[in-house]
């Protein structure tokens, strides 16, 4: 399947969680949570490297219909919620049209 949605996030954990953020958000390619749907074809996470509390996630949707109907339901709004509460500030989004390019990444 192919991204023709997407976008990426620019989270700010409060002083000293970015490691429990980033421990958090990769749950979310866990089975039952939005990165594992089939619809999720690019879910990754990073780090600043000059500000270890800043993080970057990347979303690849195989549909702007799809991202949203998958970020609606239980699994997506209880990770949101438990998200929340390590931010420093609300969350920057940048909307995205995939146009080509390659994802491979290691789970780890």
């Amino acid at each position: 399947m192919n991204a023709t949605y997407g976008f990426s996030a620019t989270l700010t954990a409060k002083p000293t969680l970015g490691d429990r953020l980033i421990d958090l958000l990769l749950t979310g390619l866990n089975e039952g949570s939005p990165g594992a749907s089939e619809h999720c074809v690019v879910y990754l996470v990073s780090r600043s490297a000059s500000a270890p509390d800043v993080i970057h996630v990347t979303e690849g949707w195989t549909s702007e219909d799809d991202h949203h109907r998958i970020f609606a339901g239980t699994a997506a709004q209880a990770l949101v919620a438990q998200i929340a509460p390590l931010l420093a500030r609300e969350p920057e989004y940048t909307d995205h049209v995939p146009v080509g390019g390659k994802a491979a990444f290691v789970n780890t």
